[in-house]
């Protein structure tokens, strides 16, 4: 059996484990190496069980951590080929540390199988995985896009379990303490997706097949848990789905210990 844990979520810090039969791979690493390692302790597993590091993209919450990490546990730091150039250029990583540059074909790890898929973020490179761990155990993690293009839908379809950004109620945006062009940002396709667009996208995911919901990367100053959790429920209530009967639903929260098994 295959679980998803978001150890941290949110505008601070993201890192998501993801664990099945044969290891284990993290998603970010954001928050600091000690609070990870920490953190990973907790759910009972070792960190001796990681085989990879996925990282989607170069902002700081989310490779906070990554260079002390690497110096405690030997394994690649998979990402795009835009990416990798990043965290290079910014000394993240050296010259020893090993890499894998993601592109369009799927990676067949130890773990299970790795595809990487474009976001639209205000970074190049920036990414979404999908773990498949066979046996029909699917897994994907989304955050951090402000738009879900129809690459990001296909490849989202059909997954088991789906962490999707839900990242700000858009009428808290507009009325919040940011300055105007940090509003922008935040709500245009380069940036963060909002509440009712992480909504409507779950309503289009269960019809797929995909039956446990994670809400991520909420933000501290323009949403709220319960919000957020109202806004993608009466969506799906809309669509004639019941809560703990089609699907579940919780919101990864900034330092979270719920897990999903599927």
């Amino acid at each position: 059996m295959a679980k998803l844990c978001p150890l941290f979520s949110g505008s601070k810090a993201n890192c998501t484990y993801l664990s099945g039969n044969d290891g284990a791979l993290l998603i970010d690493a954001g928050a600091s190496c000690s609070a990870i390692l920490k953190s990973i302790e907790a759910l009972g597993e070792s960190v001796d069980r990681i085989r990879a590091i996925l990282i989607t993209h170069e902002h700081t919450d989310h490779i906070k951590g990554l260079k002390a990490l690497l110096k405690k546990i030997d394994v690649p730091v998979m990402a795009s080929q835009k990416t990798l150039e990043t965290l290079y250029n910014v000394n993240v990583l050296n010259d020893e540390a090993k890499t894998v540059a993601l592109g369009e074909t799927a990676f067949e790890s130890e773990v299970g199988k790795i595809i990487r898929f474009e976001t639209m973020h205000d970074c190049e490179g920036s990414s979404g995985y999908k773990i498949d761990f066979g046996n029909d155990s699917t897994a994907a993690v989304c955050t951090d896009l402000g738009v879900v293009t129809p690459s990001v839908r296909e490849a989202l379809s059909g997954c088991s379990t789906v962490l999707l950004e839900s990242n700000h109620d858009l009428r808290m945006l507009q009325n919040g303490p940011y300055p105007p062009e940090l509003k922008i940002r935040i709500a245009g396709e380069r940036g963060h997706l909002s509440n009712a667009a992480a909504a409507c996208e779950l309503v289009s995911l269960l019809k797929s097949g995909t039956k446990r919901f994670v809400l991520g990367h909420l933000s501290e100053n323009n949403n709220l848990p319960a919000l957020a959790l109202r806004t993608s429920e009466s969506a799906l209530m809309d669509a004639g789905a019941k809560k703990g009967i089609d699907y579940t639903l919780f919101c990864a929260l900034r330092e979270n210990k719920e897990t999903v098994y599927f």
